[in-house]
């Protein structure tokens, strides 16, 4: 293993580990695209995640509105809203980052969107949600 490979596990290990969500995604895909979970884990952890300048939770909230604007990315989107979690991002916190996307990303986006985090926060026993 090279040392991003290193950097970006031990960053997944800081932010809660990989999660059962990027887990199945990385398996998912080992058969057909075998080094595709190692350049996520090299780029987006080993170089771009553990760069200086934003705490974890404040990574995961810009993460979550890129993710929110993008659509189509459910799979990523839970395994990021737990990560938030996991680093301390409060649940009203979680709803007010995919509310924040609403005039960017439209409604439709913002609806899926804030479905996965009814599932993400009902797993966890976190629901309901008081208002900010």
């Amino acid at each position: 293993m090279n040392e991003r490979y290193e950097r970006g596990l031990a960053r997944q290990a800081e932010l809660g580990g990989p999660g059962a969500t990027r887990a199945r995604a990385y398996d998912a895909l080992a058969d057909i695209a075998p080094d595709l979970s190692r350049l996520a884990v090299e780029f987006a952890y080993g170089d771009i995640h553990a760069r200086p300048g934003l705490d974890p939770a404040r990574r995961e909230l810009v993460v979550l509105g890129v993710l929110t604007a993008l659509g189509g990315v459910e799979p990523q989107l839970q395994a990021h809203l737990e990560t938030a979690l996991n680093v301390g991002v409060r649940p009203a916190e979680l709803v007010e980052a995919i509310m924040q996307a609403l005039p960017y990303a439209g409604f439709p986006r913002v609806f899926a969107a804030m479905t996965v985090a009814r599932r993400v926060l009902q797993s966890r026993d976190l629901l309901p949600v008081p208002p900010p």
